[in-house]
């Protein structure tokens, strides 16, 4: 009775440190996106002080490895997985300067958050074959402009037991067209701390981690099932060592 009194509590204070530095931060983050491409770069550095409030306030810490294995002002595409809604200030504080996630149009609903969603991601309705195809497009310039690209390689939360649910091809297909390397992300801890499709959450250690690069170069179409694999072996096979602890 007690803990869940006192996990109502601390849920109760995650949501109102949330929406609070949201709405604090929400101009110095969206007016840089309205004054145009030249300063969407102060917006994610607003976004990046926004998950350290976040992660201070609510003693959500994000221990952050493998920051050496990015190349900074190299675009790359963050391919991770998701397993919480806990994940997305900890991917902020890995990945350096501006970047681009592909989000579902069902987080633009969220108050404030949405606002930020529109501006600071590239939006896609995975149900609709047309949005699918033009958030392809965007990418695709967004990369050509030397801007990293963060993708759930799962296409949603993992609400399995498996390690990993299968990749979609789409990350695969972009890397391989734009020629952009791939930075392997695994996180572990998110959903013990706030289990997908619960609005439960309990303080503690959430780890994310940066693979080395996987090279592209020379890829065909034709190898997209091949390069999905091996990406895939690749994240398995840290977040098998995490939970071994020997993760590198």
């Amino acid at each position: 009775m007690v803990n869940r009194i006192a996990t109502s509590v601390f849920t109760i204070w995650v949501v109102v440190v949330f929406f609070s530095t949201m709405f604090l931060l929400l101009p110095f983050i969206l007016v840089p996106f309205l004054a145009g491409s030249r300063y969407t770069w102060i917006g994610y550095r607003f976004l990046y002080l926004w998950a350290w409030l976040f992660s201070k306030l609510t003693f959500i810490r994000y221990r952050i490895t493998g920051r050496e294995n990015i190349v900074q002002r190299q675009a790359f595409i963050y391919v991770s997985n998701h397993t919480s809604f806990l994940d997305v200030p900890g991917l902020r504080l890995l990945i350096p300067g501006e970047f681009r996630p592909i989000a579902k149009k069902e987080l633009l609903k969220i108050p404030g958050f949405g606002l930020i969603v529109r501006a600071a991601t590239v939006v896609v309705d995975r149900s609709h074959a047309e949005s699918r195809k033009q958030s392809v497009e965007q990418a695709r310039a967004i990369l050509n402009k030397g801007i990293s690209m963060l993708i759930f390689a799962e296409g949603t939360q993992n609400r399995t037991r498996e390690l990993l649910q299968p990749f979609r091809n789409g990350a695969f297909r972009l890397a391989i067209e734009t020629q952009t390397p791939i930075i392997p992300v695994v996180v572990t801890g998110a959903a013990q701390l706030m289990p997908p499709g619960k609005l439960q959450i309990r303080p503690g250690t959430i780890s994310i981690i940066a693979g080395k690069p996987i090279d592209v170069q020379g890829f065909q179409q034709d190898d997209l099932t091949a390069l999905k694999n091996r990406t895939f072996e690749v994240m398995k096979a840290m977040l098998l060592n995490h939970h071994s602890g020997t993760t590198s």
